[in-house]
């Protein structure tokens, strides 16, 4: 007689686990040259009154970034402080929202609601590289921005901005 009932299905015995798997063949296993942490190179040497400097700023810039992406500021506020495809960017998102608002003959405003930056965190990559994520409020709703600033001739720019 069979220790197993007749419909229970022994189940195979399990296979070892290898470090490379898939189709793509991802190497996991660690190997003696990648360092953590990394090297001190990497340590910043900016003041601490500098970074909150940049931090204040960037709320600032990101306040007025998601007002000229509603429609509610002009684009040409930021024009000394954007790279040239981000200010690209952010005037086409202007646009769109003012052709939509065109449309609609009831709008008294471009948004019923005005856009308010709720948090800002600053990542600094280096002392002349940071990348910042932001959270605006729009009504009951939230929004993520992300933004990359890039120190160049003494000037913070924003180089990459990404509205999620």
């Amino acid at each position: 007689m069979s220790p197993f009932h007749e419909l229970v299905i022994p189940l195979p015995r399990p296979a070892p686990v290898a470090s490379v798997q898939g189709t793509l063949a991802l190497d996991l296993t660690a190997r003696p040259d990648d360092a953590w942490p990394p090297p001190l190179a990497t340590v910043h040497t900016l003041e601490p009154s500098e970074r909150r400097q940049l931090e204040a700023w960037a709320h600032r810039f990101a306040q007025a970034a998601v007002e000229i992406a509603g429609g509610d500021r002009p684009v040409s506020q930021l024009l000394r402080w954007t790279a040239p495809d981000v200010y690209q960017d952010l005037a086409r998102r202007a646009q769109l929202v003012r052709a939509a608002v065109a449309r609609d003959t009831h709008a008294g405003r471009v948004q019923q609601v005005r856009p308010h930056v709720e948090s800002v965190h600053t990542c600094w990559l280096a002392d002349d590289v940071a990348e910042v994520s932001v959270r605006a409020r729009h009504g009951h709703r939230s929004r993520a921005v992300a933004l990359r600033f890039e120190k160049r001739s003494d000037r913070w720019i924003a180089v990459a901005l990404e509205f999620a």
